[in-house]
């Protein structure tokens, strides 16, 4: 028996991704000046593709894209290995962190208020409205 609804479950996945990238994200920054320091960061490309592996088309060719049997994974962490910004070796572009983390913390925000949400919706159900 299911406890949650799918969408529940759903806003979970994507607060842990959120969280995920903030540790990477702030691990960047943390080495801003750190020499030889690589920057990282984190791609949910297998997200899309274990979404597509859900979903049934119908082939009316034979040239149509097959949406199964793609490989996936929830997400990877990948060093930033083909720049260097700064004379020591260290590639962190202290803006772009920046940047995408004020991004992240506004989606990581707008995705705890819909939990809540969700919580509150229920709670007022288990109390009959009231």
């Amino acid at each position: 028996m299911k406890l949650f609804s799918n969408t529940i479950t759903s806003l979970e996945q994507a607060i842990s991704q959120s969280t995920v990238k903030q540790r990477v994200i702030s691990n960047n920054i943390a080495n801003v000046d750190t020499p030889n320091y690589k920057a990282q960061e984190v791609r949910f490309d297998g997200v899309l593709t274990n979404e597509m592996q859900k979903l049934q088309a119908l082939k009316t060719n034979s040239k149509h894209i097959d949406f199964g049997g793609l490989d996936s994974s929830s997400y990877q962490i990948i060093t930033k290995n083909n720049t260097q910004y700064n004379h020591n070796g260290n590639n962190v572009d202290i803006d772009q962190e920046m940047t995408e983390m004020a991004k992240n913390q506004i989606k990581y925000n707008a995705l705890i208020e819909r939990l809540s949400g969700k919580f509150d919706s229920l709670k007022t159900v288990i109390k009959g409205g009231n």
